[in-house]
């Protein structure tokens, strides 16, 4: 029996752990709900798997590694498992399987990912060379296990990024790297009424700022720096002593990112007397092209002789873990994850019929990469035709 038929025989059970995961809901910044996710996470990797996970505490956070069979990994397998969705989310936006769309909190970014991940080692009957991690601050920036990622990437001959896909399932083959900084603006109060020239506007001095701020994106070179969030003054009818602005920057290249970065804490005040604080900075360095590209090329030639359609690529603006993998130089792919859409949004959402065929494809990728061959390899191709590896 083939892999894309074994995965299609998995697909009830595929379903049912992804309405598990989802309906235990994983905010970045609720604590109690992230142990519970965590615990769930590692329960369910132990019940494919048949081994608990590591569990590496930093920062407060515990994040779960599972290093499969003896000796040094050659394929890092990487996720996270908290979302951006807050606590009670599931009462507005209910797990649901509708018309081949299964919708819910999170499920596309990126719980079906995880999902996805632990069938197809289980169905591989978990290959020696592999480390699964899955992280609980990707939604944060990845504050507390940057460090656990680049350290689990570091002499592997590839990290395989469970990221949702782009469309039309593409692969995500680059990303742009991410800085955010905090511009803050610091004034006089005085009475609005009464004596406002007395006071140094705060209000007044960020707009000169975000007005720069704006002005340093690159439509061409494709870089992006947007004010965010904003805020100002203690009372409506007090000159604003302090006003801060969020900014985000994407930009494709550590050119860019540095340009960008020099030019933010260059800003100077206009107003006589503000004065200007500058905080933030590169968060994510750029996934470039060139980290994916011999990877997309064997994830081809896998898909071919699975039988699939051949995969393509996107370059997207979003971040990942991605982005650190390939900064240290590993080859990395990203967006093997579920075929969907919505992240972020209300219509977040996974296209069911996708599910196994993407499980296939991460599964016969590993599977090449641990035979180091341009091939589907013999475990994959042949495999146990009972399709029932594991649970």
């Amino acid at each position: 029996m083939d892999l894309v038929t074994r995965m299609a025989r998995r697909l009830p059970r595929l379903l049912a752990d992804i309405e598990e995961l989802v309906a235990c809901e994983s905010p970045s910044t609720d604590p109690a709900a992230l142990a519970r996710s965590t615990d769930l996470v590692a329960e369910l990797g132990e019940r494919h798997l048949g081994m608990p996970p590591e569990r590496l505490t930093a920062g407060g956070r515990t994040h779960l590694r599972w290093q499969l069979g003896p000796g040094p990994a050659r394929v890092l397998v990487l996720g996270h498992h908290d979302t951006v969705w807050p606590l009670g989310s599931l009462t507005t936006h209910p797990f649901d399987v509708t018309g081949g769309v299964l919708r819910g909190p999170g499920c596309v970014d990126m719980k079906a990912g995880l999902v996805l991940a632990l069938h197809a080692l289980a169905e591989l009957d978990v290959p020696a060379g592999v480390t699964l991690l899955i992280t609980s601050d990707e939604e944060l920036g990845s504050p507390t296990s940057r460090e656990l990622v680049e350290q689990a990437a570091a002499g592997c001959a590839a990290a395989l990024v469970l990221e949702a896909a782009a469309p039309g399932g593409a692969l995500k083959t680059e990303r742009k790297g991410v800085s955010r900084y905090l511009v803050r603006a610091h004034g006089h109060a005085a009475h609005a009424g009464l004596e406002p020239e007395r006071g140094v506007n705060a209000t007044v001095e960020l707009a000169h700022q975000i007005l720069a701020v704006a002005a340093l994106g690159d439509p061409g070179l494709g870089t992006t720096v947007t004010p965010t969030l904003a805020s100002s003054g203690s009372s409506a009818n007090t000159v604003p002593a302090t006003a801060e602005v969020a900014v985000d920057v994407r930009a494709r290249d550590a050119a860019e990112q540095g340009r960008v970065d020099a030019a933010m804490r260059s800003l100077r005040p206009v107003l006589t007397g503000a004065r200007l604080e500058v905080t933030g900075g590169p968060n994510r360095p750029p996934m470039a092209a060139s980290a994916s590209a011999a990877l997309m090329l064997r994830a081809t030639r896998v898909a071919e002789r699975l039988g699939l359609p051949a995969p393509t690529g996107a370059a997207v603006g979003g971040g990942s873990d991605g982005n650190f993998t390939a900064g240290i130089g590993t080859p990395t792919l990203d967006g093997l994850g579920a075929v969907g859409g919505g992240a972020h949004a209300d219509d977040e959402h996974v296209l069911v019929d996708a599910l196994p065929a993407r499980a296939a494809l991460i599964a016969g990728l590993i599977t090449d990469l641990l035979n180091g061959e341009p091939s589907v390899g013999s475990r994959v191709a042949a495999g146990r035709s009972d399709g029932e590896h594991r649970p």
